[in-house]
């Protein structure tokens, strides 16, 4: 087990282990835009001419997204269920992204994997995690030249740090200056050692006791007003399966943990539904989740079979190649899907 790191000294502001070189070309998923509505694409990118290279592309493209199409719906959430998918990152804005990197680095023991300021697009990026990101899950951290204060709103939830001792981590981060909101202690209605901590921007972490995980940065909360719809639309939409899902009437609230395997072993997407509220204020702080796939074409194909939104047709972005679709879940929680062998060249 990856137990949190021993953090640095105080006085460090990155990690101690140096960040890699930012990749020869950059996947340019994050939410960049300074004051950027979460509806709006997360795509800061340079046109490039429509040569006749472009055309034929373009064309092969269309082509492609034609052949990719299914014949059922059985067929469509079939595939989706065997695609190649895990969770990637996820991406969400920050005030003072050297003040953030230096939190997470020295009190929750991250590694700040590489980081890249794009002056002409006015944005820095951060990525960070506890491993690197073609085997692990990892924050994708954006700043907006001049903004420093972001809305996190109602809707998200909390993002899950999983180690072997609680307790032992929570004090840890008191020790460098972290805000603990709530001591560890059993989460309500289970026997679960948890702890809740804040980072600068005052996005929550959950603190949970799970010895021996080799996925550190284990979850991510999101709030949802029809829990069963939610769950439906991850299954068929983003062939995700359902892990888990517990009620907890004492307390009025019921979660369902979704994922690409075993929760004590990849990172999971934790949908919480509060009795009565159907919907929640979303804020402009948190931005999506990046998922790897085989072929966004069909992916895209799934999404709208199973009557799920696509925002971003699938393709190729501009000046990179790299080929993503984006998509928004009933509630508005937008997901981005990424080629495989594009985002692994992206690491080279």
């Amino acid at each position: 087990m990856r137990a949190l790191p021993m953090a640095v000294s105080r006085g460090a502001v990155a990690c101690a282990t140096p960040a890699a070189a930012v990749p020869r070309r950059s996947l340019l998923l994050s939410t960049a835009a300074a004051g950027a509505a979460l509806q709006s694409e997360p795509i800061r990118l340079c046109s490039r001419s429509t040569s006749g290279t472009a055309k034929l592309r373009a064309s092969a493209d269309a082509a492609q997204a034609v052949a990719t199409a299914f014949t059922s719906k059985e067929e469509a959430f079939t595939w989706a269920r065997g695609d190649n998918r895990r969770l990637l990152h996820v991406v969400y804005r920050v005030g003072d992204i050297d003040k953030t990197i230096k939190f997470y680095t020295e009190c929750l023991g991250m590694k700040l994997l590489r980081k890249r300021d794009i002056p002409e697009e006015k944005y820095t990026n951060a990525f960070l995690g506890y491993g690197p990101e073609d085997a692990n899950f990892v924050v994708e951290l954006t700043y907006n030249y001049g903004v420093d204060k972001y809305d996190i709103g109602s809707g998200f939830g909390h993002f899950g740090i999983a180690t072997d001792d609680v307790a032992k981590t929570v004090e840890i981060i008191r020790a460098k200056g972290g805000k603990v909101t709530r001591e560890p202690g059993p989460v309500k209605g289970g026997k679960t050692v948890i702890a809740f901590i804040e980072d600068p921007d005052g996005y929550k972490f959950e603190i949970l006791e799970r010895p021996g995980t080799p996925e550190p940065l284990c979850q991510v909360m999101l709030r949802v007003g029809d829990l069963d719809r939610a769950i439906s639309f991850y299954e068929k939409s983003c062939g995700m399966e359902l892990l888990r899902k517990r009620d907890n009437p004492e307390y009025k609230y019921t979660v369902a943990m979704m994922g690409y395997g075993p929760e004590d072993k990849n990172a999971v997407l934790e949908l919480t539904y509060n009795y009565g509220v159907t919907e929640y204020d979303k804020g402009n702080a948190y931005g999506q989740i990046a998922i790897g796939t085989d072929d966004v074409y069909k992916t895209a194909d799934v999404v709208k079979l199973s009557g799920g939104q696509v925002v971003r047709e699938p393709g190729p972005l501009p000046g990179i190649g790299t080929k993503i679709t984006a998509i928004l879940d009933p509630d508005g929680w937008k997901s981005v899907f990424v080629d495989n062998i594009d985002f692994a060249k992206e690491l080279e």
